[in-house]
């Protein structure tokens, strides 16, 4: 049995396993801390609600963030043996993803309470969240293809984490942009933006089609892995999200560079294709729901995993209520709500389990440093 925290034989023993699967817990509290203004009641308290929680969300990026960098630091050797493990590599995508939260909350509550300072310090933060994303969605599925071991019946949604990146970082782009004057730097976010949906959304489209091969196949994953189907709300709703958010920038953006009729079509494209993409994620939710209910009627393992039950989650509801803002339908707007409020539900459950978790030290554990000593 495994040590409380408090008690680890060595305050190394935190580093040496941390991985990279920490940052789901940054991307899980940072789009909850986004979503809490979205709803209809209590607002400012809800806001102050939503700044502090960004806030505890920005300390934990920079905590998990100095750990992992203390791993490769200390241990080297171990720590790069994550390139070879087929499951820890995946959750190298969580870092970019984790980040653009916290620069997403200096758009929503740092103006408000630092300035302007706060557009300049997401605009560093977004450059830095796109080369992380391009660099470890390009990296994580190479590795995949040459030095990794997978098989189709081994496959889950994780596979997705890597690539989603990209579409996270477009959706900041669109945020981003809300803030900056038109020009040719602008532009060149919103044409990047584009750009990244497309090195992410395709590739993830086509990783969904493989997936429902597999569950045909091979039928269900393993109970430890049940909540991992969830992931696929993932690239759908941030696929939607991106194309609503930059769609919404895109006329005056690209008028100034005479492309002002693309940037229209580029709106109302986004409304249209992210209808198509809400209804593809409410199907993927409803096979994520029953996969869970037909694991949980036995037993469900926590892990870290568990958190793959709140951000694809939380994308795919703030796709939900931009469309229904969008277009002033509330029924659109009630049914993001209803998804807002079972994902602070979630998170509250993830979050209490996750904090017993550490008090136990049952989640320091490296896959693959395991695997690294075995072979010693």
């Amino acid at each position: 049995m495994k040590k409380p925290f408090y008690q680890l034989a060595q305050k190394q023993d935190v580093i040496r396993h941390f991985t990279p699967n920490w940052f789901t817990v940054v991307m899980g509290t940072g789009i909850l801390a986004l979503i809490l203004p979205e709803f209809p009641f209590a607002k400012a308290l809800l806001w102050q609600l939503g700044a502090s929680l960004w806030h505890f969300n920005t300390v934990l990026f920079l905590a998990f963030s100095a750990l992992y960098a203390a791993r490769w630091l200390l241990y080297p050797q171990e720590a790069k043996q994550i390139f070879s493990h087929p499951s820890m590599a995946l959750f190298l995508g969580a870092i970019p993803m984790g980040l653009a939260t916290v620069l997403n909350g200096f758009l929503k509550y740092g103006i408000a309470l630092y300035g302007d300072a706060a557009i300049q310090i997401a605009h560093a933060l977004w450059l830095i969240d796109a080369v992380l994303a391009v660099g470890i969605g390009i990296l994580v599925p190479f590795c995949m293809f040459y030095k990794q071991d997978h098989q189709l019946q081994t496959m889950t949604a994780m596979w997705l984490l890597p690539i989603v990146a990209c579409e996270v970082t477009a959706t900041s782009g669109g945020l981003l942009l809300a803030h900056l004057e038109a020009g040719q730097h602008a532009a060149g976010i919103l044409l990047a933006s584009y750009m990244l949906w497309g090195m992410s959304v395709l590739p993830a489209f086509g990783i969904l089609t493989i997936l429902m091969l597999r569950l045909a196949l091979h039928k269900l994953p393993g109970k430890e892995l049940a909540i991992s189907g969830w992931l696929a709300l993932g690239p759908i709703g941030t696929g939607a999200l991106a194309l609503l958010v930059l769609g919404a920038q895109a006329p005056q953006v690209l008028a100034f560079i005479q492309l002002e009729q693309l940037g229209v079509f580029f709106q109302q494209a986004g409304i249209a294709i992210s209808f198509i993409l809400l209804g593809f994620g409410l199907w993927w939710f409803a096979i994520a729901v029953l996969t869970t209910l037909k694991h949980a009627a036995k037993d469900l393992p926590f892990n870290l995993g568990w958190w793959g039950l709140t951000f694809p989650l939380g994308v795919f509801t703030m796709a939900v209520l931009n469309l229904g803002h969008l277009l002033h339908i509330s029924f659109i707007l009630n049914i993001g709500l209803a998804l807002a409020a079972i994902l602070v539900m979630l998170w509250t459950m993830v979050m209490s389990r996750t904090l017993k978790g550490m008090y136990r030290g049952s989640l320091f554990f490296s896959p693959c440093l395991k695997t690294f000593l075995e072979r010693e």
